[in-house]
């Protein structure tokens, strides 16, 4: 029963440290590289008749070409609404109402701007690898009471090794979006 338990707490670990590479992921998307893109404005929320809505499911998100984006609404009542939203999030872009779609011009970024984007992509992969260390802390205490309940001392011990080659996989993982990442925002 013991070894199934001390499984459980490394197959655990894994998950939740899938879990944090794939929401550094989801978070990096967000980060503009001075490149339009529908997926800047995933998680924008508009107000459909009382209701918070995504962007994307009252209107249709696509790009004019790599410095804007076209925002057309089903219902040209939303127009308004969706041009609110943006102002309210505070995206760092001004949308532009023609009457028919939004429009949005992606701003060329200053080097400051870049700077600051990298610290924030740094601090995304700095807020993974402490999602991967908690993970780790988690499985390890797993193993460490699994041994004092009868579980062999030497087989915790590969256990644990186990968790911690696991743990700098991830980080290794976490490095290279980031770099990934920075190269990008870097890149003019």
């Amino acid at each position: 029963m013991q070894e199934a338990d001390v499984q459980e707490h490394i197959e655990m670990a894994e998950l939740g440290m899938d879990h944090a590479l794939e929401h550094l992921q989801k978070e990096l998307v967000h980060v503009s590289a001075g490149k339009a893109s529908p997926v800047m404005l995933d998680g924008l929320m508009v107000d459909y008749y009382g209701t918070p809505t995504p962007v994307k499911q009252v209107a249709n998100i696509s790009t004019a070409d790599a410095r804007s984006l076209v925002i057309q609404p089903w219902e040209k009542s939303m127009l308004s609404a969706i041009e609110r939203a943006i102002f309210e999030a505070n995206l760092g872009f001004t949308p532009m109402n023609d009457g028919e779609v939004v429009r949005i011009n992606i701003p060329h970024m200053t080097e400051e701007r870049r700077k600051d984007l990298v610290k924030k992509v740094k601090q995304y992969g700095e807020d993974a690898k402490v999602s991967v260390r908690s993970a780790r802390h988690k499985a390890m205490d797993g193993i460490k009471k699994a041994v004092k309940d009868g579980y062999p001392e030497d087989a915790g011990k590969r256990r644990e090794e186990e968790i911690n080659n696991m743990t700098q996989k991830f980080y290794t993982k976490i490095d290279e979006i980031v770099k990934v990442k920075e190269t990008d925002i870097m890149t003019v």
